[in-house]
Protein backbone atom coordinates (compact mmCIF):
# COMPACT_ATOMS: atom_id res chain seq x y z
CA UNK A 1 0.00 0.00 0.00
CA UNK A 2 1.46 3.28 -0.74
CA UNK A 3 0.63 5.73 1.83
CA UNK A 4 0.45 9.98 0.23
CA UNK A 5 3.05 12.01 1.20
CA UNK A 6 2.23 14.60 4.70
CA UNK A 7 2.37 17.25 2.15
CA UNK A 8 -1.28 15.76 0.70
CA UNK A 9 -3.95 18.17 2.10
CA UNK A 10 -6.36 16.48 4.17
CA UNK A 11 -9.75 17.19 2.30
CA UNK A 12 -12.50 15.27 0.94
CA UNK A 13 -14.06 16.74 -1.94
CA UNK A 14 -17.25 14.66 -3.51
CA UNK A 15 -18.32 16.89 -6.30
CA UNK A 16 -17.38 14.75 -8.84
CA UNK A 17 -19.08 11.51 -7.04
CA UNK A 18 -21.54 9.64 -8.63
CA UNK A 19 -22.84 9.50 -4.79
CA UNK A 20 -23.64 12.02 -2.34
CA UNK A 21 -21.99 11.60 1.40
CA UNK A 22 -25.42 10.61 2.69
CA UNK A 23 -25.69 7.55 -0.18
CA UNK A 24 -22.32 6.77 0.49
CA UNK A 25 -22.83 6.33 4.14
CA UNK A 26 -25.83 4.07 3.35
CA UNK A 27 -23.71 2.45 1.14
CA UNK A 28 -20.91 1.53 3.76
CA UNK A 29 -24.08 0.62 6.56
CA UNK A 30 -25.01 -1.88 3.83
CA UNK A 31 -21.83 -3.62 3.47
CA UNK A 32 -20.53 -3.80 6.70
CA UNK A 33 -24.75 -4.88 7.82
CA UNK A 34 -24.00 -7.50 4.86
CA UNK A 35 -20.06 -9.19 5.02
CA UNK A 36 -18.24 -7.22 7.59
CA UNK A 37 -16.86 -9.55 10.27
CA UNK A 38 -14.00 -8.03 11.96
CA UNK A 39 -12.12 -4.32 12.38
CA UNK A 40 -8.99 -4.12 13.42
CA UNK A 41 -5.99 -1.64 14.06
CA UNK A 42 -2.65 -2.46 12.18
CA UNK A 43 0.63 -1.29 11.96
CA UNK A 44 -0.04 0.89 9.56
CA UNK A 45 -3.08 1.99 10.11
CA UNK A 46 -6.50 0.13 10.16
CA UNK A 47 -8.27 -3.36 8.32
CA UNK A 48 -11.71 -3.98 7.79
CA UNK A 49 -12.70 -7.97 7.16
CA UNK A 50 -15.17 -9.46 5.34
CA UNK A 51 -16.98 -12.31 4.16
CA UNK A 52 -15.75 -13.28 0.43
CA UNK A 53 -19.16 -13.83 -0.55
CA UNK A 54 -20.61 -13.56 -4.22
CA UNK A 55 -19.53 -9.47 -5.33
CA UNK A 56 -18.00 -8.60 -1.92
CA UNK A 57 -14.61 -8.07 -3.48
CA UNK A 58 -15.93 -6.31 -6.37
CA UNK A 59 -18.03 -4.45 -3.86
CA UNK A 60 -15.35 -3.13 -1.71
CA UNK A 61 -12.92 -2.49 -4.25
CA UNK A 62 -15.57 -0.03 -5.98
CA UNK A 63 -15.90 1.86 -2.85
CA UNK A 64 -12.21 1.84 -2.20
CA UNK A 65 -11.81 3.61 -5.63
CA UNK A 66 -14.44 5.94 -5.24
CA UNK A 67 -13.45 6.86 -1.27
CA UNK A 68 -9.67 7.17 -2.75
CA UNK A 69 -11.25 9.85 -5.91
CA UNK A 70 -12.76 11.98 -3.16
CA UNK A 71 -9.98 11.75 0.11
CA UNK A 72 -6.53 11.24 -1.94
CA UNK A 73 -4.91 11.58 1.81
CA UNK A 74 -5.80 7.59 1.81
CA UNK A 75 -3.54 4.87 0.90
CA UNK A 76 -5.92 2.21 0.37
CA UNK A 77 -5.38 -2.08 -0.21
CA UNK A 78 -7.85 -4.42 -1.02
CA UNK A 79 -6.83 -8.22 -0.81
CA UNK A 80 -8.49 -11.35 -0.33
CA UNK A 81 -6.96 -14.10 1.74
CA UNK A 82 -8.56 -16.97 3.52
CA UNK A 83 -11.58 -16.61 2.56
CA UNK A 84 -12.00 -13.14 3.32
CA UNK A 85 -11.96 -9.70 1.93
CA UNK A 86 -9.62 -7.55 3.63
CA UNK A 87 -9.61 -3.68 3.29
CA UNK A 88 -6.68 -2.18 4.61
CA UNK A 89 -6.20 2.27 5.04
CA UNK A 90 -3.59 4.48 6.10
CA UNK A 91 -2.54 7.88 5.69
CA UNK A 92 0.30 10.34 6.09
CA UNK A 93 1.52 10.65 9.80
CA UNK A 94 -0.32 14.04 10.71
CA UNK A 95 -2.77 15.00 13.57
CA UNK A 96 -5.60 15.64 10.68
CA UNK A 97 -5.14 12.58 8.54
CA UNK A 98 -5.46 10.44 11.85
CA UNK A 99 -8.32 12.32 13.37
CA UNK A 100 -10.11 10.93 9.84
CA UNK A 101 -8.71 7.90 10.02
CA UNK A 102 -10.33 7.61 13.26
CA UNK A 103 -13.87 8.57 12.21
CA UNK A 104 -13.08 5.91 8.84
CA UNK A 105 -12.45 3.02 11.56
CA UNK A 106 -15.70 4.11 13.68
CA UNK A 107 -18.05 3.92 10.75
CA UNK A 108 -21.52 1.42 11.27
Amino acid sequence: MQIPPASTPVACDMSNARDTPEERLAEYRRLFATALTARERTGLGIRFRFRAGPGVEEWVRDLAAREKACCPFFGFAVTVEGGEVRWDAAVPDTDAAKAVLEDFYALT
